[in-house]
């Protein structure tokens, strides 16, 4: 290990959805900005898709992955109890297991960077004197939200979705009651304890480090850094790094021998993330949706969950023996065999969505997705199910003008066929479609910019570097 290099431990929760943006922030340093690396993942041992993405990630092997073992929880928290709740338990219950690791390297890492799951590890690095810092996965809004939401836990009297009036954040975007992240939904569940608590300890890292850039949030980082506004509750730098999304792999198959084939961006591709599920009725409305737009299309299909809209979060890509296809209209799969494609479970998604047939995106507004859709150039049909995926939503559709939404929320009630065929044609054919791709691709050469040598992003993560530099002289100095 080179001793001159400053040594970062980066800390995943379970889920793809952090594992992939730790990961790929880890390449990013290694290649980008000569760190030396180790990636300490608590994973579900229920999820074959993190483990694909581990392996896959060995190749060309740029930096350690330690997998932590999994805790057994079962009878800390109910088997219904949120999936923030479980993960916050689990990555609580793992703090003995990641002290150990990272005491265990040499030389001692200069630096610990945790996902949102991960804060209560900042006394583990004060002790061994390393540098924190968290890493929020999300854009700048949902940032603002998590740091205020311990200041609003005084403010706001009753449940936050009773409120009549939008929440204010200073010098942000308000943001509506229906809008809230799912943690704020019940004020008397864990969930939202751990939320606040979470919002609480951010402020108390070195830095903060956001898979956005400088350009898509340009009002709420302002707020974030002035000391008159939000400023005074972050404390310390916030840094836009990204977008980092996954590389794409030369995909081969009959999926991408039929996309070959198809027109550009004739193609919509359709998929609710590593986690979401649907129910039995929207699954129907969705297929009929498809079948009335005769557009093209591409659709990973899960079994449909009378559960939660997470259902998948630590189970992904497992496959429960129950056939998705059997939940489908029958006929649809004969009807559309040769404008469509169904895929049980799982779909390379940044390769397709990198396709030049692909032409949409109905996508659960998940960061990654988002993030992959928007360097991609493709414009998107919001549907939000869990976690910030209603606040990603709004600002596609209302800030950005990259998405279009139904009116009425996913989560909360059927979208009808008729409204997905509407959303499906404005975005393949219409007019509006055209401004939306448009602005989208504005938005694609924007991300390419940030990340370019000397861009925003990567000043951003040079500004992080020299920090660690200064540490290491700092250490080195007073060493015996």
């Amino acid at each position: 290990m080179d001793m001159a290099k400053p040594h970062a431990a980066l800390l995943s929760s379970p889920g793809m959805g952090h594992l992939i943006p730790i990961v790929e922030l880890g390449k990013r340093l290694v290649t980008h900005h000569n760190f030396t690396l180790t990636i300490f993942a608590v994973t579900s041992p229920m999820s074959p898709a993190e483990s694909h993405v581990i392996q896959s990630s060995m190749s060309p092997k740029l930096f350690d992955i330690v997998q932590l073992p999994p805790v057994d929880i079962s009878g800390l928290v109910d088997a219904n109890s949120s999936i923030v709740t479980q993960l916050s338990v689990m990555m609580r219950e793992t703090r003995p297991a990641i002290r150990s690791a990272i005491s265990a390297l040499k030389p001692r890492p200069t630096l610990l960077i945790v996902d949102l799951f991960g804060t209560e590890s900042f006394p583990i690095a004060d002790e061994l004197d390393m540098l924190k810092y968290v890493y929020v996965a999300t854009n700048a809004w949902f940032l603002a939200l998590t740091i205020y939401v311990p200041f609003l836990d005084k403010e706001v009297e009753g449940e936050y979705v009773h409120q009549v009036e939008s929440l204010r954040l200073p010098g942000c975007k308000s943001v509506r009651p229906e809008d809230v992240v799912d943690p704020m939904l019940d004020r008397t569940n864990q969930q939202y304890v751990e939320y606040v608590r979470m919002g609480s300890e951010i402020p108390m890292s070195d830095g903060i480090l956001l898979n956005t850039w400088a350009d898509l949030h340009p009002t709420t980082l302002a707020a974030l850094r002035d000391d008159g506004l939000l400023g005074r509750v972050t404390k310390s730098p916030v840094y836009p790094v990204g977008p980092l999304t996954r590389t794409v792999s030369a995909s081969k198959g009959q999926l991408f021998d039929w996309l070959d084939k198809q027109p550009s961006e004739s193609v919509i591709y359709v998929s609710f993330g590593s986690g979401g599920t649907l129910s039995c009725e929207q699954t129907t409305e969705i297929a009929w949706g498809l079948e009335l737009s005769q557009q093209r299309f591409i659709w990973v299909v899960r079994p449909p969950s009378i559960r939660a809209a997470d259902a998948s979060f630590l189970t992904a890509g497992n496959a429960s023996g129950d056939d998705p296809l059997n939940y489908l209209p029958d006929g649809f799969l004969t009807r559309t065999r040769n404008v469509g494609l169904v895929l049980p479970l799982w779909a390379p998604q940044a390769d397709v969505l990198r396709h030049p047939s692909v032409g949409g995106f109905l996508s659960h507004c998940g960061w990654n997705s988002t993030l992959e859709s928007i360097t991609n150039g493709v414009p998107m049909i919001a549907w939000p199910l869990y976690a910030e995926q209603k606040m990603n939503a709004t600002l596609l559709t209302e800030e950005l003008g990259v998405a279009v939404r139904s009116k009425v929320l996913p989560s909360k009630k059927v979208v009808g066929r008729q409204e997905i065929e509407k959303m499906v044609r404005t975005i393949m054919e219409d007019k509006e479609g055209n401004a939306i791709r448009a602005r989208v691709k504005e938005l694609k050469q924007s991300a390419e910019k940030a990340l370019s040598m000397g861009g925003s992003s990567f000043h951003a993560l040079s500004e992080l570097a020299n920090q660690c530099e200064v540490r290491m002289q700092s250490q080195k100095a007073q060493a015996p």
